[in-house]
């Protein structure tokens, strides 16, 4: 089916159906012979729309199975309902998992390896399979084999007030190239206006423990990465961040944070952004269909993340589907797993949903060659793609070395903590669990 043919169908789908395209509600049973696929996920409210009008396509096609998808909270939440509903048989069909899940999954049998289907009766050609971005099918993958599919790729860019950037002399159609800039930047626009505090640049620093903790290392990442560090060597031996260049990635998030005395303002970095209390924010593509909504009053753009001494660097993941051993209906699961594949399904997710394509091919249909051009802003997000990485796997115990991770960037922002110091205990915390393990 073209992309044109698959925009109209579903355009059909939404006038149609009483629901309609934005609800939130899907069907809770099975009926009339129909099978039901319980899929658990943790997309964004913004994102629900485009997940319930990609539903929607795939059970038109495939009339005989329903898709009920069940919002779970991320992080630890989602692990720990995942590990109790193995351990009670009530996992579900289908879930998102992050990457880091996997070990915890593969170890309890919970979930098929991808060959039982890849190479089954439905297979995936091997065209296909290549077609998928290789960091992305890292990612999907443990110690070597694949345990899960990934349904949409994201990165990080900076997201910045064109407005606070012209009033503060600066140039409103670019970001900051350089970490140079970057602190300069954040100086000139963090000022008072009014009696209250407007801040340059939001470092994303929340609490370690808490569910944002890994996607504060996940942000840290690439700043990490610009200054020529990593988070582990590849054999998988030595955790890496407490190097010169892991300090001085932390130690430039330390600068910015202090000189913006930013322990005092509130971590609601996107409440903050929209009420224009902060002029730059790292952010991912999936918030820019809310943000077109709801930024009316002020212009803004989307810029790389700027260049630190070993280059420029993004961070490149996704959200991945895996299918448990639990189901009744693992065929039907892999269908739709297999359909999400689709080059017109990607890119028709892409554009609904502000994710990114999964796959090479898409970037070639002419339809979403002609939604970049016409959204320049999402646009910036796939032109970093050229830059971007994913991170080294670490196969064992990568929630509790990222929690160590975390907690060093807390203690050295929000503690006002020596990131030399810090990281050295965080290393030396996760060279254990290494050691331990290998």
């Amino acid at each position: 089916m073209s992309l044109k043919k698959t925009v109209i169908m579903l355009t059909m789908v939404c006038v149609v159906v009483q629901a309609g395209c934005g609800g939130n509600a899907r069907k809770n049973s099975s009926t009339n012979g129909k099978v039901t696929i319980t899929f658990w996920h943790s997309f964004v409210s913004s994102t629900v729309p485009a997940l319930d009008t990609l539903i929607m396509a795939f059970e038109r096609e495939h009339p005989n199975i329903v898709i009920d998808a069940q919002y779970v909270p991320t992080g630890d939440a989602l692990v720990q309902k995942l590990v109790t509903s193995v351990q009670s048989n009530t996992a579900p069909d289908i879930s998102w998992i992050h990457s880091d899940f996997l070990q915890y999954l593969v170890e309890a049998n919970a979930i098929y390896p991808m060959k039982t289907f890849i190479y089954g009766q439905d297979s995936l050609p091997a065209k296909d399979v290549e077609d998928i971005y290789p960091s992305l099918m890292q990612a999907a993958s443990w110690r070597g084999d694949l345990y899960s599919m990934p349904m949409e790729a994201t990165d990080l860019c900076i997201i910045y007030n064109k407005d606070m950037f012209k009033k503060a002399g600066l140039d409103s159609e670019h970001g900051p190239q350089t970490w140079e800039e970057l602190v300069d930047y954040a100086k000139k626009l963090t000022i008072k206006v009014n009696g209250t505090q407007q801040i340059g640049f939001f470092v994303p620093v929340y609490p370690a423990g808490g569910p944002l903790g890994a996607w504060m290392e996940w942000q840290w990442m690439p700043f990490l990465w610009q200054a020529g560090g990593d988070i582990v060597d590849s054999l998988q031996t030595r955790i890496l961040v407490n190097s010169i260049e892991g300090v001085q990635a932390l130690g430039l998030w330390r600068q910015i944070y202090n000189f913006e005395n930013q322990s005092r303002f509130s971590v609601d970095y996107d409440a903050a952004f929209v009420s224009q209390q902060v002029a730059m924010i790292v952010d991912g593509p999936w918030d820019l269909p809310r943000y077109r909504k709801i930024l009316t009053n002020f212009r803004w753009g989307v810029a790389p993340l700027p260049a630190g001494p070993a280059g420029r660097s993004t961070i490149v993941g996704g959200e991945y589907l895996a299918i448990f051993k639990q189901s009744k209906h693992p065929k039907q699961a892999w269908t739709f797993i297999k359909w999400l594949m689709k080059p017109e399904v990607q890119a028709l997710w892409s554009m609904k949903s502000g994710y990114l394509p999964v796959r090479k091919s898409v970037m070639k249909l002419e339809d979403y060659q002609q939604y970049l051009r016409t959204h320049p802003r999402f646009a910036e997000y796939v032109k970093s793609l050229d830059f971007g990485r994913a991170p080294r796997p670490i196969d064992y115990n990568e929630l509790e070395i990222s929690r160590y991770i975390a907690e060093a960037i807390e203690k050295a922002t929000l503690g006002n903590s020596d990131p030399k110091s810090v990281l050295d205990e965080a290393a030396q915390k996760a060279n254990k669990l290494l050691r331990k393990d290998n």
